[in-house]
């Protein structure tokens, strides 16, 4: 069977879909006593942290 090759405009959709759920994936908030919980040495909880600590001082 022949590979089709996508034309120019299906091959930019998918990366821009590609794109977009990895982008969505990153931009999700986990909320405390959440089942998935951020691990405790992740860089979005060091962000989280620096963040926190920026907004009171």
């Amino acid at each position: 069977m022949a590979v089709t090759r996508l034309k120019r405009k299906d091959r930019r959709n998918k990366t821009v879909s590609r794109l977009e759920v990895q982008f969505l994936k990153n931009a999700t908030n986990i909320e405390n006593g959440s089942r998935s919980m951020e691990a405790k040495h992740s860089q979005v909880v060091k962000n989280n942290a620096v963040l926190a600590q920026v907004a009171k001082g």
